[in-house]
């Protein structure tokens, strides 16, 4: 048994052992194509966009110090912070509505995880070379040619980090002024420190950490389990078809040999990017890439035995029951999904550049002015959230007899620009009937009726 001592140490050992690098395999196939195209367009408009323009401004720009945030045609202010909340909360239901549906499809499609590793494993492909040469490569002693292509390689990934987070900074300063500044080595504290902390995070977690990010980082493995049903459409192996699993010729007769169509060549395992064995079953570490769907497809094909061994499936199926992949959850996420989208669309189309803050001196109920009038005071705020200056016109109504006296007369704001006016309401207590009462502020541009706001307020009298 050994002594207590080590019983700890083997304990140890086993929880933390040595991680041991993974070399994915390289795969060809459907679901491939698919992942090379949407790294290809989504790393194209990583890249992309920045340098567009819109309007003469850059096309996507989150202008921090202006507090501007522009988005194509649309500016946004940071009183439209509730636009940003309700985009989350969308691109949560759509998360849930797609695991649900079919598994962890953003993990091996979208995940900038997964994005950008790929392309650290393409471009340490086309240094080292296949995964066999890899692992030869690693296991020889340094020397000259070893050297070379371990710094090429790392001069590859370091370039491409720095680019990565050259554009990650670009969304937040001007890329044609950052580019300026770039060359002309007159960047900023805080642009330099962005990126090259950006720059050196792609670096890391696409070039070293890789599959560990996923597995022991990523908080969206732990939980995915909680958003599946035997309905989902998971990648699955086949055990009644595969098992028992064994190698042949490819003229033997499985049947004869007493074995399953699993020809035990573990491609499956050396193509999966976090070095998992599918034929396990469903694990937490699998990122639903389907590598190994098309690895086996390609090895079933060469065997003439039929495809899908491993295959995107339903625990239900895998176990001979009918499966229903339209659910009432899945109605209930799409329902969500549409109201909550359409209600986006529909309140940044009827969106005012335009908001007035109304806030009530309650230093005092009110007070009565030498006339015999009563008078409440309030403090206003005009914020311009539209890209031209404006000259607004301000009146009061809601009450019969009602007075509105402004400090200011010339209601001028710059794009952008926040200007605070007190005012004072005064009305003929003749005409109060009762103590509060809900009055109507109206402000208008001068230059454009339709930009036009009304905003209530209380107003507060004598008890009668």
């Amino acid at each position: 048994m050994g002594t207590p001592s080590d019983q700890i140490e083997n304990s140890s050992s086993d929880f933390y052992a040595k991680h041991k690098k993974v070399y994915p395999r390289e795969v060809h196939g459907l679901f491939a194509s698919l992942r090379f195209s949407g790294v290809l367009t989504l790393l194209g408009l990583y890249y992309f966009i920045p340098w567009m323009r819109w309007d003469g401004h850059q096309a996507v720009l989150f202008d921090l110090p202006a507090r501007k945030f522009y988005i194509f045609s649309l500016t946004f202010w940071p009183q439209d912070f509730i636009y940003l909340a309700a985009l989350l909360i969308i691109a949560a239901f759509a998360l849930f509505f797609f695991t649900a549906l079919a598994g962890r499809l953003w993990c091996g499609y979208a995940c900038p995880q997964t994005v950008w590793t790929e392309v650290f494993l393409w471009m340490e492909r086309w240094v080292e070379g296949d995964r066999n040469k890899q692992i030869k490569l690693d296991k020889s002693p340094w020397a000259k040619n070893k050297l070379i292509l371990k710094s090429t390689k790392h001069t590859l990934w370091l370039l491409f980090s720095a680019w990565t987070g050259f554009t990650f900074v670009g969304y937040f300063t001007p890329i044609l002024e950052l580019g300026a500044s770039l060359l002309q080595f007159t960047l900023g504290p805080w642009e330099t420190f962005w990126i090259i902390f950006y720059g050196f995070a792609t670096y890391g977690n696409a070039g070293w950490m890789r599959e560990q990010v996923c597995i022991y980082m990523c908080p969206y493995a732990r939980f995915q389990s909680a958003m599946f049903d035997k309905n989902t459409l998971i990648i699955s192996y086949d055990d009644d078809r595969g098992e028992p699993r064994g190698s042949r010729k490819k003229s033997a007769d499985p049947k004869e040999l007493g074995l399953g169509d699993c020809v035990d060549c573990t491609l499956c395992v050396q193509v999966c990017p976090t070095g998992i064995d599918i034929r396990d079953g469903l694990q937490y570490q699998c990122i639903g890439c389907a590598a190994c769907v098309d690895v086996c497809n390609e090895v079933m094909g060469k065997m003439k035995y039929a495809k899908g061994l491993v295959r995107y499936t339903t625990e239900n199926a895998i176990h001979g029951i009918p499966s229903r992949i339209l659910r009432p959850r899945m109605f209930v996420y799409m329902s969500l999904l549409i109201f909550l989208s359409a209600a986006l669309v529909y309140s940044m189309l009827i969106r005012l550049p335009l908001e007035l803050d109304i806030i009530r001196d309650r230093n005092a109920l009110y007070r009565e002015t030498n006339e015999g009038l009563i008078e409440n005071i309030y403090t206003l705020r005009i914020i311009n959230m539209d890209e031209q200056a404006h000259r607004y016109t301000l009146t009061a109504g809601g009450i019969e007899g009602v007075k509105l006296i402004l400090a200011k007369k010339d209601l001028y704001a710059k794009s952008g620009e926040v200007i605070t006016i007190p005012a004072r309401i005064q009305i003929d207590p003749a005409y109060l009937k009762k103590i509060g009462y809900d009055i109507e502020f109206i402000l208008t541009a001068t230059d454009n009726s339709e930009l036009q706001v009304i905003e209530k307020g209380r107003f507060i009298g004598p008890l009668k």
